[in-house]
């Protein structure tokens, strides 16, 4: 059975940063394109950032040139850096899987920008 858990959440302030983390078991975690998804309160989840197997990466335009996504197959782990962050990058933070058909979801990571 497949099991993401994602850490490395917290509080911080407006411009400051955060590095998440996606821990992967269950899955041969290297076969698959992988993403950060986010919920912010009152809303519905959306796409952050994805990285292919390949390395290749793409981010929402709201995000672009301050989060960094990235894996490190050997440890079946995915990152998310996350810098400058604003109020509006408060949310529970969600890695999966990129297909129609996503791992059960973990309980994600919350981060919150406030000052």
């Amino acid at each position: 059975q497949v099991q993401l858990v994602e850490s490395g959440g917290g509080l911080v302030q407006p411009g400051g940063s955060l590095r998440l983390s996606c821990a992967a078991s269950g899955t041969i975690f290297r076969i698959y394109s992988m993403a950060w998804y986010r919920q912010a309160p009152g809303k519905q989840r959306e796409w952050v950032a994805t990285i292919t197997t390949g390395g290749g990466t793409n981010l929402v335009d709201s995000v672009k040139g301050r989060f960094t996504i990235s894996r490190d197959d050997a440890k079946n782990m995915l990152y998310l850096q996350m810098n400058s962050l604003k109020p509006e990058d408060t949310a529970v933070y969600y890695c999966n899987k990129v297909a129609t058909r996503p791992f059960s979801w973990g309980q994600g990571t919350q981060v919150t920008v406030s000052s």
